[in-house]
């Protein structure tokens, strides 16, 4: 058996710049952090000539080719595994909620099948792997930063090349800064969840029209990776994540929705610096920066939502349990 454990992500700025409708005319940069909420993925031998895939729910198949779950389907035809498994995926948190799920399932799965193998990989061969399989194969209209981010792990300023390859530079922060940035943050769940794929794909088709708002975006990911290093400007850092949530739901594309707007408003009115919705938008997580001595009057402004407390991780995708 093997079992797989893959990270969330948090996106702090730069989103969209990382499709190539953008970084193919000018490079694309990403400022993320891994959080310590993961992807299971685990794996066993069947002894039944079937495969056997578990998750929202339950699906049994004669041959890969019958396997309905894409993810799980093409995993394993880039692994090169067409046997009997069982293959079962649990997430800390649902799908469509912001935090990269997809990416790190896949991440996940291409990790625990290659340990299924006998084979260690690089984090950049899953990364690169994954963008293979949701991007070209799949024809997923998504960007190329949850999937390095899962497999990496850490926080991580990530650059987009025109040639499509992708730069990974970890962010030096002193202990204390990531310390206070983990006691500074609130994670609000907003109860939607929403199809990121059709809001990237409207992101996507109207990049030519917004080129200088992702500019920006792009510019601001550079700016905050500066505010977390040295002594650390937190401060500064809550105040351009504010400046690149107002930047991002200008675009439209359906990245924000009258909730979102009036949690949001009534966050700041109640002492918040700066915050964001995860993801593409449209639902999910309200991240939210703040003094510690505020969060008790935010969480009354937007009538005490599900929270979801949280570390940031340093390791990215990683096998926790390899038993032959």
């Amino acid at each position: 058996m093997i079992i797989s454990q893959t990270p969330y992500r948090v996106s702090f700025a730069g989103g969209g710049s990382d499709l190539p409708a953008f970084y193919r005319k000018e490079f694309g940069a990403v400022l993320s952090t891994t959080i310590d909420h993961h992807m299971y993925v685990t794996i066993h031998r069947r002894f039944e000539p079937t495969i056997r895939v578990s998750y929202s729910r339950t699906e049994m198949a004669g041959t890969l080719n019958e396997v309905q779950h894409e993810l799980v389907r093409e995993a394993m035809r880039q692994v090169e595994i067409d046997e009997p498994l069982e293959i079962t995926t649990i997430g800390d948190v649902p799908a469509g909620t912001g935090m990269g799920s997809s990416s790190s399932l896949t991440v996940g799965l291409l990790n625990a099948l290659y340990a299924y193998r006998h084979q260690v990989v690089s984090p950049r061969l899953l990364a690169e792997q994954a963008c293979r399989i949701e991007i070209e194969i799949l024809k997923k209209p998504i960007g190329r930063q949850d999937q390095y981010a899962a497999a990496f792990g850490g926080i991580n300023y990530i650059c987009f090349n025109s040639d499509d390859s992708v730069d990974v530079e970890p962010v030096p922060c002193r202990a204390e800064t990531v310390t206070e940035l983990e006691q500074r943050t609130l994670l609000l769940y907003t109860g939607q969840t929403r199809d990121a794929g059709s809001i990237l794909e409207r992101q996507s088709s109207g990049t030519a029209e917004r080129m200088e708002s992702l500019r920006e975006m792009r510019d601001l990911a550079m700016r905050m990776r500066l505010a977390l290093t040295g002594e650390g400007d937190l401060d500064q850092f809550a105040a351009l994540l504010h400046e690149g949530w107002e930047l991002k739901r200008s675009l439209g594309f359906g990245i924000s929705n009258d909730q979102v707007n009036e949690w949001y408003d009534a966050a700041r009115k109640a002492g918040a610096a700066g915050g964001k919705l995860l993801g593409a938008g449209g639902g999910g997580f309200l991240l939210l920066v703040a003094p510690p001595w505020r969060h008790r009057a935010i969480r009354e402004a937007v009538n005490r939502p599900r929270e979801l407390p949280f570390k940031i991780a340093r390791q990215g995708s990683r096998n926790i349990f390899i038993h032959n």
